[in-house]
């Protein structure tokens, strides 16, 4: 499959929104919504709302200057840090975007799924499903600090919009939700 910025822009059009209509769909589903907090102290909680919109203006951030403002003679040469460019970077991008974006929209639905049920894989389901988040974050970070190496203008803030989403997903939610959350 080729795949194109246009391929990437339509499916984070796509993806991006349904992200938040699985937590809209979740959270209306949902008796007591506090359960979602798991064991974060209750003074925490406007702490980590505060980072979430912060992670989505990274996000935000990343996606308008990936998609939108570098040309896709730069896309095409997105690379690991540690390697050489091949002409597969915009492979890459749609990777690092869907392994971020499709786990994103089944984290709600899989933590309900574990509220309402005494199953014992349901904890290794949600946690896997936020290590996959966190793969893809790292994945956009990585590709953020390649074209940083190669001096690519708006890279810098591209990183930076990976780190104010890192700072939510793998922090607040792999790491601080997953071990406070009582399983």
């Amino acid at each position: 499959m080729d795949i194109s910025r246009d391929t990437i822009r339509l499916v984070t059009f796509i993806v991006g929104p349904l992200v938040l209509v699985s937590y809209v769909y979740g959270l209306s589903r949902m008796d007591d919504r506090m359960a979602l907090w798991g064991g974060i102290p209750e003074s925490w909680i406007g702490l980590n709302v505060t980072c979430m919109f912060i992670a989505a203006a990274g996000f935000l951030i990343y996606w308008w200057i990936a998609l939108f403002q570098l040309d896709v003679a730069i896309l095409e040469g997105l690379r690991w840090p540690w390697s050489e460019s091949d002409g597969g970077g915009l492979d890459r991008l749609f990777f690092a975007y869907l392994l971020f974006l499709v786990p994103s929209m089944l984290w709600i639905e899989s933590t309900i799924l574990h509220l309402n049920n005494d199953y014992s894989w349901t904890p290794f389901l949600v946690i896997g499903i936020l290590f996959l988040v966190s793969v893809g974050n790292v994945m956009l970070g990585l590709l953020a600090y390649g074209a940083y190496q190669d001096g690519v203008a708006g890279s810098g803030l591209m990183l930076i919009g990976s780190i104010m989403l890192a700072i939510q997903c793998i922090i607040n939610d792999f790491v601080i939700w997953s071990y406070k959350f009582p399983w």
